[in-house]
């Protein structure tokens, strides 16, 4: 057993106003924060713990199952939390969005180090292991990186648009992306967002939320003052408090005779009474 433990150490239409004042519906979506899904960083992290449980990875085949599953969902399951803190963190500084290599590999070290440690005391708890030095912990935190890296580009490969580590859609346009196109208002926005995608603007009193694919900001302008620096970009007003891009719609749905558009993100925008015939006649609610 000795021999197996010091094993597991070592590895562990053109942006125009479309619609003038209508009546506003009754309800207002209530978006989430584009790239904030912890849930299934959760569900990665406990099937690759599942995993590593039942081929006794990293020389851990030697202890009883329960031991392995308690030792692996430690470690994945606050490895998970640890990345969605790291990820949290990169992307709201926001300067690295348009190199995902380097994003990522930033987010596998910050996992890393604290993981490390995590790692050393779960092998003291469950196979009273005691780390020989520096270099044991250094090879260890080797180990955790590489793990960390895999399950980093496992995350980017499947959800791009929302790169959280260890830590949704439409029938018709489900890959469709909203422009890259630089506007001006994205000037207006915090660093970590001028460089994303835009989504919708959407009135609130004297501000207005500019929806993008990394998040979304609230600003001191007017909404037809907005529109004015869409610069072109493809969108149309789906109603006195809305701006849409083209791009970003996913579906179109229609209850009670009310029409609302499906975003990019998890957004609901309300379609006008005003708005409807336009947009139609555009082919937005083909």
């Amino acid at each position: 057993m000795s021999g197996m433990l010091r094993e597991v150490q070592g590895n562990a239409v053109h942006a125009s106003p479309t619609a003038g004042p209508v009546a506003e519906l009754t309800q207002k979506p209530a978006p989430r924060p584009a790239g904030t899904n912890p849930r299934r960083g959760l569900v990665i992290a406990t099937v690759a713990g599942l995993f590593m449980t039942f081929v006794g990875a990293l020389g851990t085949g030697e202890a009883p199952f329960w031991t392995r599953l308690g030792y692996w969902m430690l470690v994945m399951e606050t490895g998970a939390l640890i990345g969605l803190g790291a990820s949290l963190g990169i992307q709201h500084w926001g300067r690295l969005r348009e190199r995902p290599m380097i994003e990522g590999g930033l987010i596998a070290f910050l996992i890393a180090v604290p993981l490390s440690i995590v790692v050393v005391s779960s092998n003291a708890l469950f196979f009273e292991t005691r780390s020989a030095g520096i270099l044991d912990f250094a090879f260890v935190a080797g180990v955790v990186f590489v793990v960390s890296s895999l399950i980093t580009a496992i995350n980017y490969a499947t959800n791009p648009a929302a790169p959280i580590v260890m830590v949704e859609s439409a029938t018709r346009t489900a890959a469709a992306s909203p422009s890259d196109t630089p506007v001006r208002i994205m000037a207006r926005l915090p660093m970590r967002l001028r460089h994303a995608r835009l989504i919708a603007l959407e009135a609130e009193d004297h501000y207005l939320r500019v929806h993008t694919d990394a998040g979304s900001e609230l600003i001191l302008m007017r909404l037809g003052d907005a529109i004015a620096e869409l610069d072109g970009l493809e969108g149309s007003r789906t109603h006195r408090s809305w701006w849409v891009a083209r791009a970003a719609v996913t579906d179109v749905v229609m209850v009670a005779g009310r029409v609302s558009l499906i975003l990019n993100g998890g957004l609901t925008a309300p379609v006008s009474r005003a708005s409807k015939p336009v947009l139609a006649q555009a082919g937005w609610l083909d």
